[in-house]
């Protein structure tokens, strides 16, 4: 039949990672058979997979109107539900499909992520566990696995399984070859250290760079561009590079998120001495005179960047940007003057902001405009791990789904003795947690502030 061709088509290419024309096969079986409910479900992992959730749910929902006990029906809503936040309800899908069909790997790996997301971290271990169990192979399931151990603070075992992420289809260190180092005596050798991630990545981890040199690594530091002049003043690297420069020649590699694995990094053993990022003095200096004057000097960053074309990363940076206006909760606090660290916004005219940003050209001078800074006030974005990299003291804002690198149940981070966290309890609401930070904040002011835990 016309209809079967045309799903088999669609369940290659949606394999293929050929998004559109998975999703015109699976419309085009729709169009000859409307209660296809195969084609639904499969329409339904598409639109999950192209970050159009809502359209998702429609159509697994038009799937088990027409088989409810469709299991692959039940896994497709719970990714559906689960990427608009209805946590509760993508649960009960992905248990669903699970009872529908024990053997189902990804509701059982979704089911695990979103309970860790939800802060049972205890039950999505177990969950975690049996996907392991199910498919040993797998690096999505390895990776997911990974992500929740580091966030219980098993930071050992999630660095190790993480290394299953170069499994992970996509999933290429900058097309570095050659043999990575895991921990073995770097003594004598060239070891090229590049990132991988984002610009927050690299600041926390480059932390390892002057511990591996000190281990009688030469070590070619290879970095996004805008961090170049800052690290170039980090001590034990042989020589600092721009992502795209050709390095030298190198007997290993390490990827930037490899470095704690490499090491064997426990939460006593996290190398958290700070500050391990040096500023320039004189800029520095000339800041602090700039910003000087009465109250407390408060930085303020209130969203991610931007991501153009990652579909999947713009969804996160606006889970963990702070919607206009919000930052009203701030105004009016007596002895604050507030910093704006955020790039390429218009300041919130409520703060009356000082806006030095239009100066800094990259993070060697943002740097130097946060050294003279008495708290860093941000939102989970680089700026937030360059203000802990400098010792400066930094209040977080963390989303509902918050990053691994904050722990499940603390208020402060082994990463960065400075930092305290200010965390969604439902998601997307901002207005609590900005509550509490304003009387902490009205209290620092005032020279009345006792840290919560």
């Amino acid at each position: 039949m016309a209809e079967d061709s045309h799903l088999a088509q669609g369940c290659a290419a949606f394999a293929a990672g050929r998004l559109t024309e998975a999703e015109a096969a699976f419309r085009g079986v729709l169009a000859a058979a409307p209660r296809d409910a195969e084609a639904m479900s499969n329409l339904g992992a598409v639109l999950n997979a192209n970050h159009r959730p809502e359209q998702a749910e429609a159509a697994c929902r038009g799937a088990l109107a027409v088989q409810p006990g469709f299991w692959a029906a039940w896994g497709n809503l719970g990714t559906a539900l689960h990427r608009q936040q209805r946590y509760d309800e993508a649960v009960a899908a992905y248990a669903e499909a699970l009872r529908r069909n024990p053997n189902h790997v990804n509701a059982c790996t979704n089911l695990g992520v979103a309970l860790a997301e939800q802060g049972r971290m205890r039950l999505a271990l177990v969950l975690h566990d049996a996907a392991l169990a199910l498919a040993p192979g797998n690096a999505a399931v390895r990776c997911n696995r990974a992500l929740a151990l580091l966030a219980a603070g098993d930071l050992a075992r999630g660095f190790a399984e993480y290394e299953w992420r170069w499994q992970v289809p996509g999933m290429l260190p900058h097309g570095v070859a050659g043999p990575c180092w895991q921990g073995e005596d770097p003594a004598g050798r060239t070891i090229l250290v590049h990132d991988e991630g984002g610009y927050g990545d690299t600041l926390q981890f480059v932390r390892y760079v002057p511990l591996l040199a000190a281990r009688g690594a030469r070590v070619v530091l290879c970095v996004q561009p805008p961090l170049v002049r800052l690290l170039a003043r980090l001590p034990g690297p042989a020589v600092v590079l721009a992502r795209g420069t050709e390095p030298p020649d190198y007997d290993l590699h390490c990827p930037m998120l490899s470095l704690p694995h490499g090491f064997s990094t426990t939460l006593e053993s996290v190398p958290a001495r700070v500050p391990y990022l040096p500023v320039d003095a004189a800029k520095a200096a000339a800041w602090r005179a700039k910003l000087a004057g009465a109250g407390l000097r408060v930085g303020v960053v209130w969203a991610g960047a931007s991501r153009p074309g990652m579909a999947a990363m713009r969804a996160m940076d606006a889970r963990r940007s702070l919607p206009a206006g919000a930052l009203t909760a701030l105004a009016g606090i007596a002895g604050v003057r507030f910093v704006s660290l955020q790039k390429d916004q218009v300041p919130p005219a409520q703060l009356d902001m000082a806006d030095p940003m239009p100066d800094c050209a990259d993070f060697d001078d943002t740097a130097a405009v946060v050294a003279g800074l008495d708290l860093v006030i941000a939102v989970d974005t680089a700026v937030a791990h360059l203000a802990g990299a400098l010792g400066r003291p930094v209040w977080l804002l963390s989303r509902y789904d918050a990053c691994w690198r904050w722990l499940h149940g603390r208020r402060d981070n082994p990463w960065y003795p400075g930092l305290r966290l200010y965390r969604q309890t439902a998601p997307g609401e901002w207005a609590p947690v900005l509550r509490e930070l304003a009387a902490d904040l009205r209290a620092l002011a005032g020279g009345t502030f006792v840290p919560s835990t």
